[in-house]
């Protein structure tokens, strides 16, 4: 066979062999997030009431899958801050996120109650002139004064929101002399109006942590956090609180139950 016959043959039988090694380790890799997304599950639902996972080889058994995809599964879930592991130990579980339901109009300290004590410490409060985009959500004039708060909200004594908050300066008034270090807004909101909160309409998106958000939130700079925008209606409609609320996403989950309406 002439060389440059051989140097082909060659190069024909290696090029598939090193697809398939790609490909291997391509499905390897798909093998281990959705191992990853079972397992963090189960971090998250108390699945490992312990306080720590079985050993590889028993998850590689219970997954029907091999022992490298468990590792890469862990190490997923180790870089997420969930996990860690500890000689002579295994794999512990390091870290708790908190759930935060999406189906219910509620107060962070209302719908955390069950999870210990939340408390706001309020890091600006005062009148000061909406931007156009406030004013237009908040249905008042342009440059009116409107109550802004800003408020670190910690749960159990660990950062775990930032909260901006526009409030119209007609009900914003009586929340000055008001115990926000205690109270959620929204049951100030309606013992200042005598009125029920009725909806809000609320928009989530993961985003940068900013120098300032971060360094309140004593997270990484440049971090993911959950960023969720609410604006709540009074029961007749009024819109009375717009709220643009960072979350610490190494501490919080997100979930509500839908129903399909065609």
């Amino acid at each position: 066979m002439p060389p440059t016959d051989r140097i082909r043959d060659h190069a024909g039988q290696g090029a598939p062999t090193v697809a398939a090694q790609r490909t291997r380790r391509r499905l390897r890799a798909d093998r281990a997030r959705q191992l990853a997304d079972l397992l963090r599950h189960q971090l998250l639902t108390g699945g490992f009431p312990a306080g720590t996972l079985p050993h590889e080889s028993a998850l590689a058994t219970d997954y029907r899958t091999s022992r490298n995809t468990v590792r890469q599964a862990l190490d997923l879930l180790r870089a997420e801050g969930l996990v860690d592991r500890l000689p002579g130990v295994g794999t512990v579980v390091v870290a708790q996120k908190y759930p935060h339901g999406l189906d219910r109009l509620m107060g962070l300290a209302e719908t955390l109650r069950e999870h210990g004590h939340v408390t706001n410490e309020v890091r600006t409060m005062g009148p000061a002139p909406a931007p156009t985009p406030v004013a237009e959500r908040l249905h008042v004039p342009a440059g009116a004064d409107v109550l802004y708060i800003e408020r670190l909200r910690r749960l159990n004594g660990l950062p775990l929101s930032l909260d901006l908050t526009y409030i119209p300066l007609d009900i914003g008034t009586a929340l000055l002399g008001a115990d926000l270090e205690n109270t959620d807004v929204f049951r100030l909101l309606e013992a200042i109006t005598g009125r029920r909160l009725g909806h809000a309409e609320i928009t989530l998106e993961a985003v940068n942590a900013d120098a300032h958000s971060a360094t309140v939130l004593e997270a990484p700079r440049g971090a993911a956090v959950l960023m969720l925008e609410r604006l709540t209606h009074l029961a007749d409609g009024r819109p009375v609180d717009l709220e643009f609320i960072r979350f610490r996403g190494d501490r919080i989950t997100m979930s509500g139950l839908l129903h399909r309406s065609l």
